[in-house]
């Protein structure tokens, strides 16, 4: 007979032992418990000690249809069972055909092509490698570069991190693809000039990227990558005519507009995409995230004719792709997701409700450390400040001390999981699912004043 198997005496395994968790400094969780979410319901979420918290961040800006939603789960399992998975690599599967179709007929102008990812960072390197190799097939195979902007957050695969306007996230892993420059962002608060008129600051902002592009050289650059309102630094939405305009420059220098959806289509800004929401027609759109609602990975980057064109004729072929992108599952879940959200019309309660969020959190402007709230739909940033009169910001130990010691670990303890981020200037940003409504967001001011009030003491 062998050996009878040994029982280990060593206590249980503890998220800190084998997992690696994103964006972590997992030295923290040494010594302490790692918080870990067990279930969700609606806009809720609970703890495994049974603690109920508000979902303020959808997840990740995820989770448009909120928790629980058990038919997008039916969904998932009923494709499993009659085909689990197959590539479109060459082939292709039902429900990547009907969402490739949805999505077009959903996405403005002549975006009629969808390439699958599984996620939105895929989404956006997959629109680079797209423009450059669009640009060689057209004639121009020196158009290689690409513009962003300053603070913004565009994925972590190494071209979409070269797109990213963060400086601390980019220097550990150095040197980026090249060919990626950056102009300033759209901050108001911030603004160096026009701060008091901001369709003249919006005309500056815009031209700041005629400029880059005229610097760089017209025949060198690929394209111009934008969110609808800029996630890092703090939710911020584009003065008036800033997007008019820059279509206006990229059509002038032969550029493509890329605009990047990832966390802002789907019912976000209560439209279907962020670029219908300010009135401008890009060249492609990637997105991800609230496609599935977070019920099944899945990402798009979706393209118009003019760019697929190329690629449609003779015997060329876009050389990218991944193993998942397209998955028959993921697929499945977002043609669920879709319907849900259009049968309950959440994209229109954003548009009903986004002025008592706005307003539940605009209320919070009578604190001290409240300098700034800005957004759009059910995508928030609250901007703190230590003197409201010159907009001071934190000193890197009140960052560490205030932001990251007190108010990140003090909200959710509280019953609201949000982020506190000092990406740019020190910033709460809120994103609740679309289900939410005003009595949730009187619930996330109240928890928000009492906790923002004893940050300020720790000034």
């Amino acid at each position: 007979m062998g050996n009878p198997i040994a029982m280990s005496t060593s206590p249980p395994a503890t998220a800190y032992d084998h997992l690696w968790m994103h964006f972590t400094r997992m030295g923290d969780y040494a010594d302490a418990p790692v918080p870990t979410i067990v279930r969700g319901e609606g806009a809720y979420v609970y703890d495994d000690r049974g603690r109920r918290c508000i979902d303020g961040l959808s997840g990740l800006f995820v989770v448009n249809a909120g928790h629980g939603r058990r038919e997008l789960a039916e969904a998932a399992a009923r494709q499993a069972a009659e085909l689990a998975y197959f590539p479109v690599w060459g082939y292709a599967h039902p429900r990547a055909v009907e969402l490739a179709e949805r999505l077009a007929h959903l996405a403005p102008g002549d975006l009629n092509k969808v390439f699958f990812t599984t996620g939105g960072g895929e989404a956006v390197e997959t629109a680079w490698k797209l423009a450059k190799q669009y640009h060689g097939l057209t004639g121009n195979p020196g158009r290689y570069k690409v513009v962003s902007r300053a603070v913004a957050y565009h994925g972590t695969p190494h071209g979409a991190l070269s797109l990213t306007g963060l400086p601390e996230l980019r220097a550990p892993f150095e040197p980026l693809v090249p060919g990626a420059f950056k102009v300033p962002n759209t901050n108001i608060y911030r603004a160096p000039v026009h701060g008091d008129d901001p369709e003249a600051f919006g005309r500056w902002a815009a031209d700041r990227i005629e400029e880059q592009i005229l610097f760089e050289g017209p025949e060198t650059v690929a394209a111009v990558f934008l969110e609808p309102v800029q996630n890092a630094g703090g939710c911020f939405p584009p003065p008036p005519g800033y997007f008019p305009r820059v279509r206006e420059i990229c059509d002038r220098y032969g550029v493509l507009l890329v605009s990047d959806e990832v966390i802002c289509a789907f019912g976000r800004l209560g439209t279907t995409f962020g670029c219908e929401r300010y009135g401008y027609l890009p060249d492609m759109i990637t997105c991800a995230k609230g496609m599935t609602s977070g019920y099944a990975p899945m990402g798009a980057c979706i393209v118009s004719d003019r760019v697929a064109e190329p690629f449609y004729r003779g015997g060329e072929a876009f050389l990218h792709g991944y193993t998942f992108g397209g998955h028959p599952v993921s697929a499945a879940v977002a043609l669920a997701n879709l319907d849900l959200l259009d049968r309950e019309g959440l994209g229109r309660r954003v548009r009903d409700h986004e002025a008592d969020f706005r307003a539940a959190l605009d209320r919070l402007r009578d604190l001290p450390i409240v300098g700034d709230v800005r957004g759009s739909g059910y995508f928030h940033g609250i901007e703190l400040v230590k003197d409201k009169a010159t907009k001071e910001t934190f000193t890197a130990e009140e960052t560490e001390r205030v932001l990251y010691g007190f108010l990140s670990p003090e909200l959710f303890a509280n019953g609201l999981y949000c982020r506190a981020d000092d990406r740019g200037d020190p910033v709460i940003q809120l994103a609740p699912p679309l289900v939410a409504g005003p009595q949730l967001f009187d619930e996330i001011e109240a928890i928000l004043r009492d906790v923002l009030t004893r940050a300020w003491a720790k000034l």
